[in-house]
Order: structure tokens, then C-alpha cells, then sequence
């Protein structure tokens, strides 16, 4: 594909217009804009990364966000994105722009000595396991590309954008679903009296659990199968805190969850109370 060259970001990426259609794009590769000029036309080579301005300004006004931001954070969130496709297969590679936006902020805050602090961090890294170990490729490039040391909450932040890019759901949608599983969790201790040990089997089946029974409730989606009726005659203890649980969730939610949802989170408490008495 040939594109005419609009702007020069830096050796490897430049705003350019395709060709047939003078749609606006950033493209994206190793040397691609290396000695050429504005207004030159040129043919990418294949493994170039194209992404479309007109496509994606309705989604996070690109246009901005290339104006505004280091060409080394589009590089950074490429490669990001890179490692998500390895990882996963097919992502939403628009997650770029504000991928690229927030690291441009992040670097700009740890240059000026000013630390974050995110108290999911731990949820996110259990939650997102698979995203937070893509999103941990980018320490090692920033730390080469600029000197700069990223921390794990920083990278608990572009994990959430590495979610973002692999499921229909929003970086502050991830966020809240992360929270609400702290609370929920946090409620399970306090109804059975234990302290759950967050590098348990158990404990890591009940929060996957619980990521999946917020995320449904926030969606409107409902199991099939009920397990009420068997799990309140087998399991009383583990169904009553269940119920209790659920009942509260609802509140901090603001949204009904259905009372499907109580006997399979009575499954998982008995199993995981079950595993801390063997």
C-alpha cells in the first residue's frame, strides 16, 4: 500500500494519506520514515502497523492524541499491543491512542519524582494475570528508550488498556470490576472469619469467580444452570453467606444480580473453606 507522507513523527512513524482513498493514518515501523520527506509517497513495507485517524477520532479523538503525546509512547504502546496479539491472537489495536496517552502522562509524572499509588494493584495482577505479564514487556523497553523506572502499579494501569483491547469493555469498566471484587472478597472474610491467603488455589478460583459474577451483573447476563436448591440443603453455612454477600454486592453495584448467582457462590466459599481446613 502507498501512503503520502502528511508529518514526520520520528524515524520510525509518520502521519500519511493512503493513497486511493486520502484517508489520514499513522504508520507505524522499524525505519519507515527514515530519510524520507514530507509529501514523498512511499510503499510500506508488509509488516508495517497502519492505523486509521478517521476510524478511531470517535473513540479517542487520535488526531489529539498524536499531537499531544511523545512518539515514543505510540511506539511503546505498539509494541505493547504487539506482545497482547502474541498473547492473545486478535486485539482492538485502537487501544493505542489512549494506551499511548496515559504512558505519556505516566513518564511526565515519574520524571518529576511524583509516585502513584494503586491499592488494586495485587487484584489487577491476579485478575488480569495474563495482562499485567504482557504489559510488564514495556519496563525493560522504557528503561532503554529513556532511563525511566516503571513500577507495578503503573503497570497494573496499562494491563487494565491491555484488557480493554482484548474484550468489549471500557479501562474504567475493568477498574470497577477489579474494585468491586476487593469489596467482595473483603465481605467473604468478614462473614467466615478468615483471612484468605491470596497465593491459594482457592483463593484465585473464588476471585475469578467473583471477577466473572460482577461482570455479569454489570452486562445483564444470567447462568443457566441453578445450583440454589442443592447447595442450601448440602452446604446451608456456605449458601447463607453467600446470600448474605450477593444481597450486599447488589447495593454497592446499584444493579440486581440474579439469585442464580447465590449457589454457585456458595460452591466456591465451601470448597475454599474446605481447602483451609485439610
Amino acid at each position: 500500500m502507498k501512503y503520502r507522507i502528511a508529518k514526520l513523527l520520528n524515524h520510525n512513524s509518520f502521519i500519511g494519506l493512503e493513497g486511493n482513498s486520502n484517508q489520514e493514518c499513522l504508520i507505524m515501523g522499524k525505519g519507515v520514515a527514515f530519510g524520507k520527506k514530507v509529501g514523498q509517497t512511499i510503499e510500506v513495507p508488509q509488516d508495517t502497523r497502519v492505523y486509521s485517524l478517521k476510524e478511531l477520532t470517535e473513540r479517542g479523538d487520535a488526531r489529539e492524541i498524536i499531537n499531544s503525546v511523545s512518539p515514543v509512547c505510540l511506539e511503546l504502546a505498539n509494541e505493547v499491543l504487539r506482545e497482547a496479539e502474541k498473547e492473545f491472537g486478535k486485539v482492538d489495536r485502537s487501544i493505542l491512542f489512549p494506551m499511548a496517552d496515559h504512558l505519556d502522562f505516566a513518564i511526565r509524572r515519574i520524571q518529576k519524582g511524583e509516585q502513584i499509588s494503586n491499592p488494586l494493584t495485587e487484584d489487577i495482577r491476579i485478575l488480569f494475570y495474563k495482562e499485567y505479564k504482557v504489559a510488564g514487556c514495556i519496563a525493560p523497553l522504557l528503561k532503554q528508550k529513556l532511563q525511566i523506572e516503571l513500577d507495578e502499579h503503573e503497570t497494573g494501569y496499562i494491563a487494565l488498556h491491555v484488557h480493554s483491547a482484548i474484550v468489549d469493555e471500557k479501562v474504567s469498566q475493568s477498574m470497577e470490576i477489579a474494585r468491586t471484587v476487593r469489596e467482595c472478597i473483603s465481605l467473604v472474610e468478614k462473614e467466615t472469619g478468615n483471612s484468605i491467603d491470596v497465593m491459594s488455589l482457592a483463593y484465585n478460583r473464588l476471585m475469578n469467580h467473583v471477577r466473572y459474577m460482577v461482570a455479569r451483573t454489570i452486562h445483564g447476563e444470567k447462568l443457566k444452570m441453578n445450583l440454589n436448591e442443592y447447595m442450601s440443603v448440602k452446604f446451608p453455612e456456605a449458601f447463607d453467606a453467600a446470600e448474605r454477600i450477593c444481597h450486599e454486592m447488589e447495593k454497592r453495584l446499584g444493579l440486581p444480580m440474579p439469585d442464580i448467582e447465590i449457589g454457585y457462590l456458595a460452591m466456591h466459599l465451601e470448597r475454599m473453606l474446605d481447602s483451609e481446613t485439610e
